[in-house]
C-alpha cells in the first residue's frame, strides 16, 4: 500500500468518526434537555442554519407533515424554538430557535468550542483553506449523492 492511498483512507474514516461523534455529542445535549434524537436533531438543525420551514425540517428528520407538526408543537411549548411568519408565503411559518434554547445549550456546548478553536488555531492559513475546501466539497458530495438516492426512489 503507498502513502497517499492509507491517507486517503485515513481521511475517510475520520470524517465518518466526526460524523458519530457529532451524533453522539448531539444526543448528550437532547439527553440532558430531555428531547428524543428527532426533536434535538431538529434544534440542532435550526442552530445551524438559523431558521426553515417546516417543510425543510420535515425533510431533513423525516417525518410526516403532521409528525412535524407535532415536533414543533412540543419545542414550542418548551419554549425551545418559536415559530415566525414566512415573509415569503402569508400561509407559511418560519421556524427559529428561541431564546431560551440558547441560553440551555450554550454552557454545554462552550467547552468544545473553545477546543476547537484552539485546534483550529495550531493551523496555518494554507491549511485553513485547505481542510474548508475538502469539507465543502466533501459534504457537496454526499448530498449530490443522497439526492440522487432520493431521486431513484421517488422516480
Amino acid at each position: 500500500m503507498d502513502s497517499k492511498s492509507d491517507l486517503k483512507r485515513h481521511v475517510i474514516l475520520a470524517a465518518q468518526e466526526y460524523g458519530i461523534a457529532s451524533v453522539l455529542f448531539r444526543n448528550a445535549i437532547g439527553h440532558r434537555l430531555g428531547l428524543n434524537i428527532t426533536d434535538i436533531g431538529c434544534v440542532n438543525f435550526l442552530f445551524i442554519k438559523g431558521s426553515s420551514t417546516p417543510t425543510e425540517l420535515a425533510r431533513y428528520t423525516g417525518l410526516t407533515t403532521g409528525s412535524t407538526t407535532a415536533m414543533l408543537d412540543r419545542l414550542e411549548k418548551a419554549e425551545l424554538i418559536a415559530r415566525k411568519p414566512n415573509p415569503r408565503d402569508r400561509r407559511g411559518v418560519i421556524v427559529e430557535i428561541d431564546q431560551r434554547s440558547r441560553e440551555a445549550v450554550a454552557p454545554m456546548v462552550q467547552g468544545v468550542q473553545r477546543a476547537q478553536s484552539e485546534l483550529l488555531d495550531s493551523f496555518s492559513e494554507k491549511d485553513l483553506a485547505a481542510i474548508a475546501s475538502f469539507l465543502t466539497r466533501f459534504t457537496e458530495n454526499v448530498n449530490r449523492h443522497a439526492r440522487s438516492i432520493e431521486k431513484r426512489h421517488d422516480g
